[in-house]
């Protein structure tokens, strides 16, 4: 895939919904949950929008945004939220990232061993 960056999922406190790229129907149900329960409680919380999204390298990122002149987006929430899910979830989104690389990117499946 030539793309820049691929959308994995994402949510929107504006609209109320949740976003799951087809492209990720693959994955377990259990996971396809998890981002949902994640992404939606971010938005409830904090406000705005909340993707998450594969760079080119297949990192993954979090973009969370908000309308202009929205002031109940709570901004310093939104970077300690963020973080808070990164330290917590630190697991499964290496586990997407792996996934990502393997099905999307080609790379050959490596296991990480500390001996």
């Amino acid at each position: 895939m030539e793309q820049e960056e691929i959308v994995l999922c994402g949510s929107s406190a504006y609209t109320k919904k949740f976003y799951l790229n087809p492209l990720f129907n693959g994955l377990p149900e259990g996971i396809k949950e998890d981002l949902n329960i994640l992404c939606v409680l971010y938005t409830e919380d904090i406000g705005g929008t909340l993707q998450l999204i594969f760079d080119k390298e297949g990192n993954l990122n979090f973009r969370a945004e908000c309308e202009d002149g929205d002031f109940f987006y709570d901004e310093i929430g939104s970077v300690l939220k963020i973080k808070q899910m990164q330290r917590e979830k630190t697991e499964l989104f290496e586990s997407l990232e792996m996934y990502y690389r393997v099905f999307f990117l080609g790379e050959e499946f490596t296991e990480d061993k500390e001996d």
